[in-house]
């Protein structure tokens, strides 16, 4: 057993058990990730947790894509080598990365990455911009900041749509600042948008490189999506993993598909949950 799949068995052993002890995610469909064959692990990202939901429910190991600013700081560095993550450069086109994450699955192995991107939230200077303009009069950054980082930059980027096309007006977006999430689903209430429009904007677009690498390395997808709060003894964290996908050769339709299947598994676990 060669000395990362060691480090990564120890890190498991202790880790994972304290993990869900503290956020008591609810994971279902732990049987649909296959014991064996190329797999990629795919779904929303809105935590820097995220990638210990599916960790924690199979026996492979998965090899996560993460940014290579984690593997800059030499503090936790270590850790991320020895649990088996790809380091990734997202200021360019990541030649050395993407000859990695090809190699797991080439060796038949687990591979895990956000089609994302990154984080479904805002950015700092996303939240510094909007306080700038709506809210430097009325409370400190430090306190627009704690309820704005809540936001989905997904959800702000629709906002701002409905805004610039008389949809709501700036009063309106102003407030929808404070819970983004919130105020759309009250939009749907009044009839200003669908359901489906609210559902079309809970991920940021999808890259390729999922789709790509499944077709490439005739791997399957395996879909999950993530709803809920990541709170101490969480009440509402759960994650829904879907059955495997072959991706279609058309990588347009394929990307197409795992997210209306990721908007799926969501749109069944908010209702399970009575939201």
């Amino acid at each position: 057993m060669n000395e990362k799949m060691t480090a990564y068995k120890i890190f498991k052993a202790i880790l994972s058990p304290i993990y869900r002890f503290w956020y008591c995610p609810t994971i279902i469909g732990k049987e649909n990730i296959p014991e064996e064959g190329p797999i990629i692990v795919v779904g929303n990202h809105v935590h820097i947790m995220d990638q210990c939901n599916v960790i924690c429910v199979t026996k492979r190991k998965l090899h996560y894509m993460a940014k290579k600013e984690y593997f800059d700081n030499k503090k936790v560095a270590w850790f991320f080598r020895s649990s088996g993550c790809i380091p990734v450069d997202r200021s360019k086109k990541d030649e050395e990365a993407t000859e990695a994450a090809k190699e797991v699955l080439e060796k038949k192995h687990a591979l895990g990455l956000f089609p994302e991107g990154t984080r479904n939230a805002l950015k700092e200077e996303k939240i510094k911009e909007l306080y700038e303009e709506y809210f430097s009069k009325e409370m400190t950054y430090k306190e627009f900041k704690k309820i704005a980082k809540k936001n989905k930059t997904s959800f702000v980027n629709y906002l701002i749509e409905l805004k610039e096309n008389k949809t709501i007006t700036e009063d309106e977006f102003k407030v929808s600042l404070l819970d983004a999430n919130l105020f759309l689903k009250k939009l749907i209430d009044k009839k200003i948008i669908t359901k489906k429009d609210y559902y079309d904007h809970v991920l940021l677009p999808l890259k390729f490189g999922a789709v790509s690498f499944a077709s490439k390395e005739n791997a399957c997808l395996i879909p999950y999506a993530i709803t809920g709060d990541y709170k101490f003894r969480s009440k509402t964290l759960t994650i829904r993993i879907g059955k495997p996908m072959k991706p279609e050769k058309d990588l347009e339709k394929a990307n197409k598909k795992l997210r209306e299947e990721i908007i799926k598994l969501y749109q069944e676990s908010e209702k399970n949950s009575g939201k």
